[in-house]
């Protein structure tokens, strides 16, 4: 694992995954891996015009916790990885990430399970709004 910095945040403000990738640059690094997670326009079968996204208070300090797991890995120099809340429209990106490390077996498995373990444990809940004007809401407890 490298010292540079690591960025990991919960924000309203929109995502840039080359901002990620540069992030984790490191000299050490012989691959960085990276995700954008954009919002689409449809949703089992539904077309959607928009999603708004809701975080727990707690979701800042609980994304660079998962960070920091990911950046304590042996094979990993470096995490970037951010979601964005509030009311994002068709093409917005939701989630961005990206990993470096020194060869592209372990970055392209660092970034998949990153991206799980943050769907999985990040107290962020979705509102997805559909053409009709119905709107149901996602992971939400």
């Amino acid at each position: 694992m490298s010292d540079a910095p690591q960025l990991a945040q919960v924000t309203d403000e929109p995502l840039s995954v080359a901002d990620h990738e540069a992030a984790v640059a490191d000299k050490a690094a012989g691959a960085v891996v990276s995700f954008c997670g954009v919002v689409r326009d449809h949703d089992s079968g539904r077309s959607v015009t928009e999603l708004e996204y809701v975080g727990h208070p707690t979701a800042a300090d609980l994304i660079a916790e998962i960070a920091a797991e990911f950046a304590a890995r042996s094979d990993v120099r470096a995490v970037a990885v951010s979601h964005r809340v509030g009311l994002l429209s068709i093409g917005d990106v939701a989630l961005a990430c990206a990993v470096s490390a020194a060869h592209r077996g372990a970055a392209f498995a660092a970034c998949a399970e990153l991206v799980d373990e943050v769907k999985a444990r990040l107290p962020i809940w979705k509102r997805q709004v559909f053409t009709d004007g119905e709107e149901e809401w996602v992971a939400c407890p």
